[in-house]
């Protein structure tokens, strides 16, 4: 049984003049209760106000929470903040704490919405608005759930805010896979940074992957991966620069969950990137995503 961690309120309205795929949270958890596969699903509380802080600024949070957000930072988000965008805000990083705390138990769980690795200490930039892959990780770090996790980021973009907030803190590493001449044109630096080269396809990226990213695992030696696995690499991504097959994105995933099952390490894995004039079609493969992560052989972590 797969575990799946999802709230109703990850599925908002759409906001005006957004060219964010709004509905595809909603067509994920429905193609996966329409897959066969079981699927034990989990609702997460809203991450509380104090582990928002502990990742970005107060002055911000409180922005955010009351949707009062300056219009310049709406326009680096690329939506309005209403007060239903909040919520969500609010949910999705509990949403990924949750997968984390189901993965140290179980060796995996997806969130169905999160990966908002652009989002800033005191603003929100590239359809995110917080950072739930660095709030989720200060706070299993301070709060001793582990002593150190490794975020591994594998959308077309690179990681940035995750890079930013989580940078200097003891027990985080950071690993970016993504198009060099992508979003965002300034970039932070991750512990390891693979800037892949326009229309890099399957074979180029797995090369890239599995030369960069297993040493890494190694040197942190984690207790925990979080995993964005955006699907925005994809040939035909209307903001992506790469070029991988739909069967390139599952092998990519494949690999991933090998890597954490053959060193015993759990894995809590977000959706991330994914647009698409077609919304069905993205949701698609998010889900091929977490069916391939969630197969793998996570059943031996459990001894």
């Amino acid at each position: 049984m797969i575990a799946v961690v999802h709230h109703p309120d990850y599925v908002a309205p759409a906001a005006a003049h957004s060219s964010y795929q709004w509905n595809k949270n909603g067509l994920v958890r429905d193609l996966l209760r329409d897959s066969g596969e079981a699927i034990d699903w989990i609702e997460p509380d809203p991450m509380p106000r104090l582990w928002l802080e502990a990742a970005h600024d107060a002055d911000y949070v409180a922005e955010v929470i009351e949707a009062r957000v300056p219009r310049h930072k709406e326009r680096r988000i690329g939506f309005p903040v209403t007060p239903v965008v909040a919520r969500r805000a609010q949910v999705v990083p509990g949403g990924t704490y949750a997968a984390a705390l189901i993965a140290l138990d179980r060796g995996f769980a997806a969130n169905s919405a999160g990966g908002s690795h652009h989002a800033l200490a005191d603003t929100g930039a590239g359809y995110c608005v917080f950072n739930d892959l660095a709030i989720a990780a200060i706070r299993l770090i301070e709060e001793r759930t582990v002593q150190r996790i490794l975020i591994v980021d594998c959308d077309v973009h690179q990681g940035d805010g995750t890079a930013a907030l989580t940078a200097g803190r003891p027990g985080i590493a950071t690993y970016s896979i993504h198009a060099d001449k992508n979003f965002p044109a300034r970039k932070a630096r991750s512990t390891i940074d693979v800037a892949l080269a326009d229309g890099t396809d399957d074979d180029g990226y797995l090369a890239a992957l599995t030369d960069s990213l297993p040493g890494l695992i190694d040197q942190v030696a984690p207790d925990l991966i979080l995993y964005q696995a955006g699907v925005d690499p994809y040939a035909g991504d209307r903001l992506g620069r790469l070029n991988l097959t739909e069967a390139g994105l599952v092998r990519r995933d494949q690999w991933i969950a090998a890597q954490a099952c053959a060193r015993r390490l759990p894995l809590a894995s977000t959706l991330g990137g994914g647009y698409d004039h077609d919304a069905m079609a993205v949701a698609q493969r998010h889900v091929a995503s977490i069916l391939a992560l969630g197969r793998s052989n996570w059943g031996s972590l459990r001894s």
